[in-house]
């Protein structure tokens, strides 16, 4: 049997979606896309929503709203993905990594004190695999230290946080939804707020710098006349993704409950194997299960996390690693010169975590001989 790190899942709703977006001959940012956004701050409990062409962009204007500088700091965790600290870079600013929680693998709100100095200006938390960080902790430092904050939400829809949904709390939040997150349009993103100022910036830069509502200048409301009021960038999203946007967004709730059915059942057969360490969920916060992540107990085994990958793939299960520490790319390894032992949990994650599998539309065949082939490897290679 095959079985992919991930396939997307669209319906005959979200085809639909599309081709009336596609007949109405409005294929670029629109209406549609208005309606997304409106549907989304709703959603998350946000007073402004900005769409935009990926998550990446959405982190990036945050920064360039909150007027980041050369030579500013930014905090950010080590266990992220490319976006957060290239971000920071933009700016010729400087992204201060910095050690996660062994068992949620978010950022350590006692390593963000730690690492606070006089040009410390930001602070991005990534709440990985859907799993909100500490958000109170992080608020708490933020506001003694006057530091913004840029949730890194990328993997967080639906996510809650004592109740309350993740993209309200921080000063600006983004999110992503590439091909292969909850909610999936190909490429495409979401920055969310409740500063008015802040999001009309957002509007105004991620179309050229163009005056607001500038879209609406080739429908009858608008005008041939515009002005360009800033150094903008090409970071609209388009009628034809927010239409797919808007279909994911309606059936959110059951692909997160496809996703938490599939979690479950993978928790309920590994949390007694000595060689496997499931996934922590605080009971104050709810994930998306963007990613399920075992941690393998390698004192119990006899091989190592890359032969355990090698041996899936051999029986066909596709895996993924969430991820490589940023500061061990060679980018950051040149531009920071960080000691790997400054990060003892974030060497500790890597060298035993692994992906697995958790797409809607899995089936139970395919999700049991996940479980079979786990469970039989980590059995055979005992210690």
């Amino acid at each position: 049997m095959e079985v992919p790190f991930h396939r997307s899942y669209t319906t005959e709703e979200d085809v639909a979606g599309v081709a009336e977006t596609i007949r109405s001959g409005w294929l670029t940012m629109g209406p549609k896309t208005i309606e997304f956004e409106n549907q989304f701050k709703t959603q998350v409990g946000a007073e402004h929503a900005v769409a935009v062409n990926s998550g990446t962009a959405a982190l990036h204007l945050g920064l360039r709203v909150i007027d980041l500088k050369p030579g500013d700091e930014v905090i950010i965790p080590a266990m992220t993905f490319a976006a957060t600290g290239e971000v920071v870079r933009y700016f010729d600013a400087v992204p201060v990594m910095v050690d996660v929680d062994r068992r949620t693998h978010n950022i350590l709100p006692e390593e963000i004190e730690k690492h606070v100095t006089a040009k410390t200006r930001a602070i991005i938390p990534v709440h990985f695999g859907g799993l909100p960080a500490d958000i109170d902790e992080i608020l708490e430092i933020a506001d003694r230290h006057n530091l913004k904050i840029i949730e890194d939400a990328a993997h967080c829809f639906p996510s809650f946080y004592k109740g309350k949904p993740v993209g309200g709390f921080a000063d600006i939040t983004a999110f992503s939804f590439y091909a292969t997150k909850t909610i999936a349009v190909g490429e495409g993103g979401m920055a969310t707020t409740d500063n008015e100022e802040y999001a009309d910036l957002m509007r105004i830069l991620r179309l050229h710098g163009i005056s607001k509502d500038a879209w609406k200048r080739y429908t009858k409301e608008g005008s041939w006349y515009y002005e360009i009021v800033l150094a903008g960038f090409k970071y609209n999203t388009t009628d034809i993704q927010a239409s797919l946007g808007l279909t994911q967004l309606a059936k959110a709730e059951k692909v997160w409950r496809m996703r938490e059915k599939i979690a479950r059942r993978y928790t309920e057969a590994f949390r007694n194997i000595d060689q496997i360490i499931v996934p922590t969920v605080l009971p104050d916060r709810q994930t998306s299960w963007h990613l399920y992540v075992i941690k393998l107990n390698l004192e119990a085994l006899r091989i190592k996390r890359d032969t355990f990958i090698e041996q899936l793939l051999e029986r066909g299960i596709h895996t993924s690693v969430h991820f490589i520490p940023l500061y061990r790319h060679p980018y950051y390894q040149k531009l920071l010169s960080i000691d790997y032992r400054e990060m003892p949990n974030s060497e500790w994650l890597f060298e035993r975590i692994i992906s697995l599998p958790i797409f809607p539309g899995m089936s139970k065949e395919q999700i049991e001989y996940v479980i079979e082939n786990v469970v039989d490897i980590a059995q055979k290679n005992r210690r």
